[in-house]
């Protein structure tokens, strides 16, 4: 009898237990119905309630990407450098937002009353910790080492915005874009290919893990740093700039509005003699990329792979300024 009643009082616990269990996953799913969840590239599970209204990114290729998803009233605060023609390929649309930042604090973030915010996985995270902290939603995207990084990371801003279908167009349109380049690329014989290296004001910039790399490739021209075995992140000297001899020097056009001169940088290097045997400076290959291309790592990375083109091939790739792509109704 004894046994019988244990066994009873044993199932008696387990029910209240299921059901318990039964009334916490109930009200879990109840908190959650309306919106919808992005997970970044941290595994942070993020709730959004509604589309976000009031959006911050913290770095200018995420805010290229993001006026390709959303109108200019969308967004707080972009860029400082945004509506910079040299820099930028969404010059009109940046010039319709007030706010411009560089490196804003929380209590600046704050105080623009964001309901989300994209920061890249190279910035402070520390901070992205801080604002989630004070009930702000934070999504981090990956650092971009190639264009198919920038395609997952246009597709994750999507999500993050509830505009999937929109991310999936730009993608389409990048995929368009680099076929087009490709077939036009593609007729170019073997022995005409040609070696370029970027002389950029970042110095360790533009070797094997970079976007500017990965461009090069699609382009079919020759990135000098990456043969020569320089990662992106390790500088490259001038003793090993004469080692490759590219066929193109890729110089800076960078002015931050006109404060800085990047000849007086450009000097260094083309007037130095023990450069002068370099074949690009022989034969006058010394090339302006448009900036707001080459160092591209939103979607405009395309106009970027078509401008290393243009630079070293000529006419057949030639493009206006401020090409974008955006899946924006206008």
């Amino acid at each position: 009898m004894l046994k019988r009643y244990c066994v009873f009082l044993s199932f008696l616990i387990l029910c209240c237990v299921c059901i318990s269990g039964c009334n916490t996953r109930t009200i879990s799913q109840t908190s959650m119905v309306g919106g919808y969840t992005v997970t970044d590239v941290q595994g942070t599970v993020v709730h959004m309630k509604e589309k976000p209204k009031r959006i911050l990114t913290l770095s200018m290729e995420t805010d290229e990407i993001m006026l390709g998803l959303v109108p200019p009233d969308r967004l707080v605060g972009v860029n400082m450098l945004l509506d910079d023609p040299l820099e930028s390929t969404v010059v009109p649309q940046a010039k319709q937002i007030s706010t411009k930042i560089t490196d804003p604090s929380v209590e600046t973030i704050l105080a623009l009353k964001p309901d989300l915010v994209i920061v890249a996985d190279w910035g402070n995270l520390e901070k992205a910790d801080m604002l989630r902290d004070m009930g702000i939603s934070v999504v981090v995207c990956k650092g971009a080492r190639n264009i198919s990084d920038i395609k997952e990371t246009v597709m994750l801003l999507a999500e993050a915005i509830g505009e999937e279908d929109k991310g999936r167009s730009i993608v389409r349109k990048m995929n368009y874009k680099l076929d087009d380049i490709k077939k036009k690329v593609s007729m170019i014989p073997v022995e005409q290919q040609k070696s370029v290296v970027l002389i950029s004001l970042m110095n360790n910039y533009g070797g094997i893990g970079s976007t500017f790399d990965d461009a090069c490739k699609f382009a079919n021209v020759i990135n000098g740093m990456a043969r020569a075995g320089i990662h992106d992140g390790q500088p490259m000297s001038k003793e090993m700039l004469v080692k490759i001899n590219p066929d193109y020097l890729f110089l800076p056009s960078y002015t931050n509005h006109g404060r800085y001169d990047p000849d007086v940088f450009i000097r260094e290097y083309v007037q130095d003699p023990a450069l002068q045997s370099l074949t690009a400076v022989r034969e006058g290959h010394l090339v302006k990329p448009r900036e707001s291309y080459i160092y591209n790592d939103s979607q405009d990375v395309v106009f970027g792979v078509q401008e290393i083109a243009y630079a070293v091939y000529g006419e057949p790739f030639a493009q206006p300024n401020g090409c974008h792509i955006s899946a924006v109704d206008t």
